[in-house]
C-alpha cells in the first residue's frame, strides 16, 4: 500500500478515535464554540475532526472518506504532480474541515453546552469535490446506484432540510459548510470544472 496523505488521515483518524471511544478522551478535543471564543482554545477548530462518537460514527466517516478521498487525491496528483496534489489535498481536508465550523461557531458561540466532534465537516468537503470534479462518476449509495451529480443534489438538499428542522444532535450545518469549501476549492484550482459540470446539464 502506497503511504499518501490520504493513508495517514485515515490511518491516525482511526487509530486516535479509537483510543478515544474507548477511554472516553474526546470532551477536551470536541469543537466547542464557547470555549473557543472565551478560552481562547483554538486547536478545537482542528482536534475535533480526529475523534467520533461512537464506532458507528467512525465507520460512517472512514467508510466514505477511503473510497472518495482516494480517487480525489488520484485525480489531484495526476492533474497537478504529486507534491502539488498532495498539498491540495491537505487544504482541502483540512480548511474543508475548519470552514465547516463557521456556521456552528457563529450560531453556537455563546452556548455552553454545545459541543461537537467528527470528521463529517472535512469529509463532505473531500465527498462534495469529488462530486465537481468527475460528477458523472457512479456512486453506490446505500446499494442503489447514481451518479456523483445526482447524489451531490440529493445530499445537499437534505442538509439543508435537516438543518431547518433541527431536531436532532447531527451537526446538519457543518455538512454544509463543509460540502460549500469542497465545492468553492475545486472552483479555485480548475475553473473549467464548474464549467463542465454546468455543461452537463446543457
Amino acid at each position: 500500500m502506497d503511504i499518501t496523505l490520504h493513508t495517514i488521515i485515515l490511518f491516525l483518524t482511526v487509530f486516535i478515535s479509537l483510543n478515544g471511544i474507548n477511554r472516553g478522551r474526546s470532551e477536551n478535543f470536541m469543537f466547542v464554540p464557547y470555549l473557543v471564543k472565551n478560552d481562547n482554545q483554538y486547536y478545537r477548530f482542528v482536534s475535533h475532526l480526529f475523534f467520533h462518537s461512537d464506532y458507528t460514527h467512525l465507520a460512517f466517516n472512514m467508510f466514505s472518506f477511503y473510497f472518495i478521498g482516494k480517487y480525489l487525491e488520484q485525480y489531484f496528483m495526476y492533474e497537478f504532480g504529486i507534491v502539488q496534489g498532495e498539498i491540495y489535498f491537505f487544504i482541502l481536508y483540512f480548511i474543508g474541515g475548519f470552514f465547516a465550523t463557521l456556521i456552528p461557531f457563529i450560531r453556537n458561540q455563546d452556548n455552553p453546552g454545545y459541543r461537537s466532534l467528527g470528521a463529517s465537516g472535512a469529509v463532505s468537503a473531500v465527498v462534495f469535490a469529488f462530486v465537481l470534479w468527475n460528477p458523472k462518476a457512479d456512486l453506490l449509495v446505500m446499494f442503489i446506484p447514481m451518479k456523483a451529480w445526482l447524489f451531490g443534489f440529493l445530499y445537499l438538499a437534505y442538509e439543508i432540510w435537516a438543518d431547518k428542522k433541527d431536531q436532532s444532535n447531527i451537526a446538519h450545518d457543518a455538512h454544509i459548510g463543509g460540502a460549500l469549501f469542497g465545492v468553492l476549492f475545486v472552483l479555485m484550482i480548475d475553473i473549467n470544472k464548474g464549467i463542465e459540470f454546468i455543461n452537463i446539464f446543457i
